[in-house]
Order: structure tokens, then sequence, then C-alpha cells
């Protein structure tokens, strides 16, 4: 059973309903009767059960599961994925910290911030879990044709006292792939993040659901965003009770 079935046979929206799962608000006795009958249970059973796994299934989508969640296979948008690497290169490119970790960084929770905030993709890029944090799997060989093109530059820099890699903007990204509501996006992540670190930025994705709940090397569930807790959150879902 989707999220969105019990949500409408309770009569209350999706977030409300995750809010339930995650244990941030209660069960009405009407909500707990209508959950009961549902499962074919007793009340009193269905109130004495341990909490279920949680699961998404995504009718007519390709489906892939992944610790306890079905996560949805999306078709990526590379071009747009290039766009936007333009534009965040042109944008804060320049800043000292901003090598290719803090860039892998940046997409990821542009991506999954999007994601969360709208329930839709922005680039539908695949980001794994290793020991640096979230890494996109499409950068590298993008980046490749974007240089073969003239498009942006690779250089080398020393930050402090490390060796840093970090890629310069040569052209300007094309924005009519953009909408205004993306582009109004990306400037809030880049406007909270972008200032830190390769090892601040490492650090605060290691405490993000999407990564804390994937094996390492695997892919990271769209769909874990709506389990964050209150400090990575970026939907306000007290306005949609």
């Amino acid at each position: 059973m989707t999220q969105e079935y019990l949500a409408s046979e309770l009569d209350i929206s999706r977030p409300t309903y995750l809010q339930i799962e995650r244990g941030e608000r209660e069960l009405t006795i009407s909500e707990a009767k209508k959950l009961a009958a549902i499962f074919d249970m007793s009340l009193e059973n269905f109130l004495a059960e341990k909490e279920p796994k949680r699961s998404v299934t995504i009718e007519k989508e390709s489906v892939k599961r992944l610790n306890d969640l079905q996560i949805r296979v999306t078709k990526k948008d590379l071009n747009k994925f290039k766009q936007v690497l333009l534009y965040v290169l042109n944008k804060v490119g320049g800043k000292p910290n901003v090598g290719e970790t803090v860039l892998h960084k940046l997409l990821y929770f542009i991506d999954f911030d999007y994601y969360e905030k709208f329930e839709e993709n922005l680039m539908g890029a695949t980001y794994i879990k290793n020991h640096h944090g979230p890494t996109s799997i499409e950068l590298n060989a993008i980046v490749k044709k974007m240089e073969k093109k003239g498009e942006i530059e690779a250089v080398k820099s020393q930050y402090f006292k490390y060796l840093q890699k970090k890629y310069l903007p040569r052209k300007r990204p094309n924005l009519d792939v953009l909408s205004a509501r993306e582009i109004e996006h990306i400037d809030d992540v880049l406007a909270r993040l972008s200032d830190k670190n390769a090892a601040e930025i490492e650090n605060y994705s290691h405490e993000d659901i999407p990564w804390k709940s994937t094996e390492d090397g695997k892919p990271l569930s769209y769909e874990s965003v709506f389990y964050r807790d209150e400090r990575y959150s970026v939907r306000n879902y007290d306005d949609e009770l």
C-alpha cells in the first residue's frame, strides 16, 4: 500500500501521514480504527503491534528495494544537470573553498532538498554513499565532456595545506532550461552551504538521513528525505496540516 493511499483513506495529507510514521503525530481514535480495518485487525491488536516497515510503492514505474524503502528510478535530465553545474560554478565556483568535494555535496543537496520540497526531481542524478559523503556518479563523465567542448576548465590549486581540484566555467548556463522556482531553490542551497569547506560539508552530509540510512557504495534513496529530522528538513510540514 502506498503512503498516498493510506493518507487518502485517513483523509489527511501525505506529509501528515509521514509524521504519524515518524512518531511525530499521534493517531486519533477514528484514524486508528480506519487503519485497523484496512489491515484487517481488531483495534486492540492494531494498537499493540510494532511499527511496520516503511515502504513506498510507485505504480507504473520501476523500483528497487533499499534498506526497507523502495526507491523511485527516474529518468535523469543530464542537460539540466549540465546547466545546473554551470550555474553553480558561475555563482560560487570562484570561492577558494569550492573544490570537487564541495561541488558533489552542493549538487546532492540541490537535488534532494528540491525533492523534499516539491516531491519531484530537479536533475534526478544518482548519488552513492562513500566515505566522503554523497557523490554524484554522473559528474565525472559530464565534466570530461564539458572540458573537451571548452565549457569548463579543470585547475588544481592549494587550499591551505591541501591540493584541491576546481572547475571554472568558461560559458554561462542556459537559463531557459531552469524554471524560476528551480533557480530560487538553487540560490537558497548555495546561500546556506557554499561557504562550508570540504570537511565541514562532508560532516554535515553524514548526518542527513539519506546518507545515514544507506549501505556503503549503494545509491541514496530520494524517498528517504521525508524521514529527515528538523536539522535537515527544508519543507514546512506544519503549513500542510
